[in-house]
C-alpha cells in the first residue's frame, strides 16, 4: 500500500475494536450491531403484555402464575450493516503526493477492516470525474477484504472529481442500513454538501473525513512563484497564475481555511454527520484511534 501505513501489527490492533453505529439503523439479519427493535437473539431484553397474534411460545409461564396475565419476552436484535467508502480520487489527493495517496487509502482500508471484521458488507467507491466505481463489489468476510486491498493500492489518483455526482448516482445506496464515509480533501468546486444532504435523507450515518499536508494547512511559499492546480489539464486555466505571496497573504490564506473548516463543521454538526480533519504528518494510527474514538465511530 502507498506509504507502507498498514501493516500486521496495525490490523491486530483493529480486531479489538468495532464500528459504533446508532441504533436506530435497521440493517440485515445475521450481524454483530445491537439496534433499537427487538429480534431473536438469546439475550434477554424486556417484557410487554401479550396481544392477539404474538406467539405464544414466546409467553413466559413464570409470570403468569404470579399476575394471572400474559407476558413475552423480548430479546436483542443485532444487525449486519453497510459500510460505504466514497474515496476522492482526484489529483488534489496525492498525485504529487504519495503520502497524502497513501493516508487516504490506509484510512479507506482501516475503515473497511473494521467493517468486515465485525461481519458487516463494505464496499469501495472509487470517485473520479462524474462517476464513482464500485470495482470490488461487495465485500464480506477477510478474504475477501484482502483480497480488494492487493488491487486498491494501485489505484491512480489525477483529474477532478464531482463528489455530489458521484455520491448521488451511486446505486448501491440504501436507506437507514449503515454507514457512508467520504474521505476527501474537500477542495472543490463540486458541491459535497448536497452530496452529504443526499445521505441524510436516506437516513444513512455520514462521517466525512477531511485528509490534508501540512503544506496546505501552513504554506511555506514566499516572494514570487507559480501556483498549478492540480487538477487543471490546461496550464491557461484560470485556476493558475503566478503571484508575489507576502505575509499577509498567508495570514488571509489561514484565515480563509480557518473559515473554510469552521463551516465544514457547522454544516455538519447541523446534520448530525460526523467530520475529522486529519493531517498526514500524523502518524496515522493515532489519528484513527484517537480521532475516530473521539468521534463515537470507533468503540
Amino acid at each position: 500500500m502507498k506509504g507502507s501505513y498498514l501493516n500486521d501489527q496495525f490490523f491486530s490492533r483493529l480486531e479489538a475494536l468495532s464500528l459504533n453505529l446508532k441504533s436506530n439503523l435497521s440493517g440485515y439479519f445475521g450481524g454483530k450491531h445491537l439496534v433499537s427493535s427487538y429480534g431473536q437473539t438469546v439475550e434477554f431484553a424486556d417484557f410487554r403484555e401479550y396481544q392477539l397474534g404474538d406467539d405464544i411460545r414466546r409467553i413466559d409461564w413464570n409470570l403468569y402464575s404470579r399476575f394471572e396475565k400474559y407476558f413475552l419476552k423480548l430479546f436483542t436484535d443485532e444487525r449486519q450493516m453497510q459500510i460505504q467508502i466514497f474515496l476522492d480520487c482526484s489529483a488534489s489527493m496525492g498525485k504529487d503526493d504519495p503520502k497524502k495517496s497513501g493516508y487516504a487509502l490506509a484510512t479507506a482500508a482501516a475503515l473497511g477492516f473494521l467493517a468486515v471484521q465485525n461481519m458487516d458488507k463494505a464496499s469501495f467507491h472509487i470517485m473520479r470525474g462524474e462517476k464513482s466505481e464500485n470495482p470490488y463489489g461487495t465485500l464480506i468476510g477477510k478474504n475477501a477484504f484482502f483480497r480488494a486491498m492487493s488491487e486498491l493500492e494501485n489505484v491512480q489518483f489525477e483529474d477532478d472529481v464531482d463528489i455530489e455526482t458521484c455520491v448521488k448516482s451511486c446505486p448501491d445506496t440504501s436507506s437507514r442500513n449503515g454507514l457512508t464515509v467520504i474521505i476527501s480533501d474537500f477542495l472543490t468546486e463540486s458541491s459535497w454538501k448536497k452530496a452529504v444532504e443526499y445521505l441524510c435523507y436516506k437516513k444513512r450515518q455520514v462521517l466525512m473525513v477531511q485528509i490534508l499536508t501540512p503544506e496546505e494547512l501552513d504554506p511555506s511559499y514566499d516572494g514570487r512563484v507559480s501556483l498549478i492546480d492540480a487538477e487543471s489539464v490546461d496550464l491557461s486555466d484560470d485556476r493558475n497564475m503566478k503571484m508575489r505571496i507576502t505575509r499577509s497573504m498567508q495570514k488571509a490564506y489561514q484565515e480563509a481555511l480557518r473559515d473554510f473548516k469552521e463551516d465544514i463543521k457547522t454544516f455538519c454538526s447541523k446534520r448530525n454527520v460526523d467530520f475529522i480533519s486529519i493531517s498526514t504528518d500524523a502518524p496515522i494510527e493515532r489519528v484513527l484511534f484517537n480521532e475516530l474514538l473521539k468521534a463515537g465511530i470507533m468503540a
